[in-house]
């Protein structure tokens, strides 16, 4: 039994289902897996299928691989990724990191300049997480504003949003997070949070008072901060846009107004960030990174 439990631990790590009984070769021909980037897994991956017990013994194999799997699954704040273990939602919504709005070492809080439009400004906020929310590039983080949101919900429910610095921050200390986050702000649309006569100034003195205006809920609540505020900070999460770990790869990135936030990311780890280099400074990555940046306005 123990020996039956040993090898479905060791299995459950390399495949992701049990195949029936079969002969060894066979067993490892049909049953050996792909990784995403096309390498094959490796032999002992189809060895040990092709060694899996039969009759009782296959029963508890598979006993064995459903515990570990489990086991896995419930490690808490981590999350299995291609063999390799990634930060994963190590804070929830009922239960939210509380970090704190600091100055951004690199950006102003807005980035932009008034041009006439209502959603005029895109900003860049940095809050410190004190170390305590580890992530990647290419993962988001939730943010969780007072509310009411649109569905009258208090506090509003969480909105994800890219994170727009290297692992290690804008800082390089590992302790800060940052967004580039638009401020949403419709005047005379379709939907309206503030009627005529209670739109009132933000943080950058745009107001519509004399206007039916829809106000996004979260992106005001992040574009209105101050240093020193408390923000609510759930995640991190995501596992789709994960860099490559080969660092001869070719990256192409496609980006439209503050859909750039992963994409800043990424440039500050292969050419800024020291995360990125090596003992004689030269950069790791050694591949090409094409960027496609498009602005609607």
């Amino acid at each position: 039994m123990a020996a039956a439990a040993a090898v479905g631990c060791v299995y459950s790590a390399q495949q992701s289902f049990v195949s029936s009984p079969a002969p060894r070769g066979e067993a490892i021909a049909r049953t050996q897996p792909r990784l995403r980037a096309g390498q094959p897994a490796s032999q002992e991956a189809g060895m040990f299928a092709g060694a899996l017990p039969t009759g009782g013994m296959f029963g508890m194999a598979v006993a064995a691989v459903t515990a570990c799997r489990a086991a896995e699954v419930k490690k808490k704040g981590v999350r299995v990724v291609e063999g390799k273990e990634i930060p994963w939602n190590i804070f929830s919504p009922k239960e939210p990191y509380v970090g704190k709005v600091v100055p951004n070492v690199k950006h102003p809080q807005t980035l932009t300049e008034p041009t006439g439009d209502s959603n005029w400004e895109t900003t860049h906020v940095t809050f410190d997480h004190g170390g305590k929310v580890p992530y990647l590039e290419g993962q988001s983080i939730g943010i969780i504003a007072p509310g009411p949101d649109k569905k009258g919900e208090t506090p509003a429910r969480i909105r994800l949003y890219s994170i727009a610095s290297s692992a290690v921050g804008d800082d390089e200390t590992s302790k800060t997070v940052s967004l580039c986050v638009k401020r949403v702000v419709d005047v005379e649309g379709q939907y309206a949070n503030r009627e005529v006569g209670e739109d009132k100034p933000d943080k950058a003195g745009t107001a519509f008072p004399d206007k039916k205006v829809y106000r996004g809920v979260c992106s005001n609540h992040i574009c209105d901060f101050s240093v020193g505020d408390d923000v609510l900070i759930t995640g991190p999460t995501g596992a789709e846009m994960l860099l490559p770990e080969d660092q001869g790869s070719n990256i192409i990135m496609l980006a439209t107004g503050t859909g750039i936030a992963p994409m800043r990311s990424y440039m500050r780890l292969l050419f800024n960030d020291k995360a990125g280099a090596n003992a004689d400074g030269t950069r790791k990555f050694k591949g090409l990174a094409w960027l496609f940046m498009g602005v609607p306005f």
